[in-house]
């Protein structure tokens, strides 16, 4: 038999229940301060309360603040800030929506909604000029939502779900538009996308500085391609393209330099005639292509250049001393990045040797900034050339550098360089003293050692008084648990923290490690692959009170329900249960069963935003848990989760103190109104 109320009462009746006891939550009284008399109790009768009584002496909030004054207030926030206050009381919701109309940015990138939740949070706003979202959950229907009359810069993640309609519908409503972002637009399979949509967002925003679309630009393969660049904003400082292929770039690149060469006399259209900065990957990195960039595109300060070949390059489509030599002829760049990546087919850039890193340090004295990988005929004099030559350097990375040693900072000291950011990931001739001779520079603030095998103990206690060291990556080398006791008793500043592979660790490690000012500042561990792990060192973590936001365990087989139970238990400052945690990696732990998943359920984990699980598990109950939470990226592949380590280095370790759970309450239920607000308010 149906019961009375239909399923809706159903559903608040179950939601109001405990799922591992079913007992229903009781609302907790209000906290009071010491010493104060307790609340008087409700009366029975139908008279006017108590004068003394909270709930009808409380104001409310339009009659304590004009609405002026209120819209000033929620003016000043962002739009997470201001959804937050909207779910407070219906006063705040009500100005909330009036002040969603005249807010100029409108910055969401926390969360994907849908085209039925976002559309009443874009409402008709003329003063709209910023625009950020992630649009995982958004497709064509979307696209008249997001082209915006007045925008000046639209960042969109995660576009899969949209085709190239979105460019047309820009290039016609969004003529002032300066900077766009578009990320894997169009890639679910059968998607059009069109020359004819790159023309016209060409043609349309005349006024772009900063074009990104990281797509793949072999779907604008098109006779024109090279021609149809002629029109694009004269202004475009920065271009970053995900994907072209050699041959339409080289195209592209001749044209440009012929329309140089033209005689005065002659009208030639003028092609990035204040391009600044150039980012994208091709299939191969060749001597030609430097050349022609370099000729093409005197004014760049920034070039980035990424291949991943999958066959092994001949001499003539390949990177060599002569190749380099070309790099830099007007001595403008500030940041050079070549990296040959090991995606499809394990090689590097064999043509070049120290002679072609002398050749190109000679004119590169003012980089700040160099990444270098996949040389792997390099050595010490290339590498220390670059180290004497560039004065202003902050930034170094060197990926599979076969032959980095420690010769490299042998006497780093004798020079002027204050290195804040250094990644040496795959040096596995790098050891403890090239370390102790690196932590000279006081000033780094991230560093990145991952699989350098042959690294112990020794480097991290050296690295351990470093005064403004906030990230370090140590996975896969060789350190045990005295490394993490250099690290508790250390001046180290950590914010986040990687000892992924490290297989020598157990879970004596856990309290060395936060036995100092550590676990006040540490916001990001990752302890995956780590044998030795169990639930007992989980336990530890619970128990030193440290207010992680992302943890990472994956393919630990010892981790079980018990981790679950235990960060879902962990409360701070009277917080809700596992309030700080917004990504957890529980990936391929054997001991995860479905028992574990009605620990995900609210109240549990109110800032979850990344789960990772094992396929494996009740496919079921994971399915009703993304349903009952939405904003929730689970992932059951074993996909990483987060923002890479390097590219987000500088806001990585950031602490959003938000309240998700009133979010989403906000947005898919209505407002939560207190019994005390809805009294005054009637």
């Amino acid at each position: 038999m149906r019961r009375a109320g239909g399923p809706q009462l159903i559903r608040k009746e179950a939601s109001a229940k405990q799922p591992w006891l079913g007992l229903p939550l009781k609302k907790p009284p209000p906290l009071l301060p010491p010493n104060s008399p307790p609340p008087p109790k409700p009366s029975t009768s139908m008279s006017s309360p108590d004068p003394i009584d909270p709930a009808a002496s409380a104001p409310a909030m339009d009659a304590a603040l004009p609405s002026a004054v209120l819209a000033t207030i929620l003016s000043r926030l962002d739009v997470r800030s201001l959804l937050l206050a909207a779910s407070a009381c219906r006063c705040l919701r009500s100005c909330a929506h009036s002040a969603l109309s005249f807010l100029p940015a409108f910055h969401l990138l926390e969360v994907a909604l849908t085209h039925d939740l976002l559309r009443p949070l874009l409402p008709r706003n003329p003063s709209l000029r910023s625009l950020r979202l992630d649009c995982e959950k958004l497709d064509d229907a979307a696209v008249d939502c997001l082209a915006r009359p007045g925008l000046h810069e639209l960042t969109l993640l995660n576009c899969n779900n949209i085709s190239g309609r979105l460019l047309r519908e820009l290039s016609a409503t969004c003529q002032d538009l300066r900077v766009l972002s578009l990320n894997s637009l169009g890639e679910r399979r059968g998607l059009a996308m069109r020359f004819s949509d790159l023309r016209a967002l060409l043609d349309g925003c005349s006024n772009l500085e900063s074009l990104s679309l990281a797509l793949d630009f072999s779907k604008f393969d098109d006779p024109n391609f090279s021609h149809v660049w002629s029109s694009a904003s004269k202004g475009l400082l920065s271009l970053e393209v995900g994907y072209i292929p050699l041959s339409m770039l080289l195209d592209l690149l001749t044209v440009a330099i012929e329309a140089q060469q033209c005689m005065d006399y002659i009208k030639a259209p003028v092609f990035f005639p204040s391009l600044q900065k150039l980012c994208l990957s091709v299939d191969f990195i060749t001597d030609q292509l430097i050349g022609s960039i370099s000729t093409a595109l005197p004014s760049l300060t920034h070039l980035d250049l990424q291949d991943a070949p999958i066959m092994e390059p001949e001499s003539a489509t390949d990177l060599t001393n002569a190749g380099l030599q070309q790099i830099n002829p007007k001595g403008k760049l500030k940041h050079i990045s070549l990296i040959r990546s090991q995606e499809f087919l394990f090689t590097s850039f064999r043509r070049v040797n120290d002679l072609g890193i002398l050749l190109m340090s000679e004119k590169c004295s003012k980089l700040e900034s160099i990444c270098l990988g996949g040389f792997s005929r390099v050595t010490d004099t290339g590498f220390r050339a670059i180290i004497h030559s560039c004065s202003g350097l902050h930034k170094l990375k060197v990926s599979n550098g076969s032959r980095f040693t420690d010769l490299v900072f042998h006497d780093i000291v004798a020079t002027s360089l204050c290195l804040t950011h250094v990644s040496l990931r795959w040096c596995n001739l790098l050891t403890d003293v090239g370390i102790e001779r690196l932590s000279f520079n006081k000033d780094l603030n991230v560093l990145d050692l991952r699989d350098c095998k042959s690294l112990g103990d020794e480097a991290v206690r050296a690295l351990s008084c470093l005064p403004r060291l906030h990230v370090l990556l140590l996975d896969g080398i060789d350190i045990t648990n005295e490394a993490l006791k250099y690290l508790g008793a250390g001046a180290c500043p950590l914010t986040s923290l990687s000892l992924r592979g490290c297989y020598k660790l157990t879970n004596d490690c856990i309290p060395l490690l936060f036995a100092g000012s550590i676990k006040e500042t540490l916001h990001v561990l990752d302890l995956s692959r780590i044998p030795s792990i169990t639930d007992d060192g989980v336990m530890l973590i619970a128990q030193s009170r440290t207010p992680l936001t992302e943890l990472r365990l994956r393919e630990n087989q010892k981790i079980g329900d018990a981790t679950v139970m235990a960060l879902a238990s962990m409360q701070f400052d009277g917080g809700t249960y596992g309030s700080t945690l917004q990504l957890l990696d529980l990936y391929d732990c054997c001991g995860i069963t479905p028992l574990a998943m009605r620990w995900f359920k609210k109240p549990y984990f109110p800032r979850l935003r990344w789960l990772g699980l094992t396929g494996s598990l009740n496919r079921i109950m994971v399915d009703a848990l993304v349903r009952s939470r939405p904003f929730l990226h689970m992932s059951c592949t074993g996909d990483e989760l987060g923002t890479s380590y390097w590219d987000a280095s500088a806001d990585w370790y950031r602490h959003d103190d938000d309240d998700s759970e009133e979010l989403e309450a906000w947005q898919l239920d209505g407002e939560p109104v207190s019994d005390a607000e809805t009294a005054t308010e009637e």
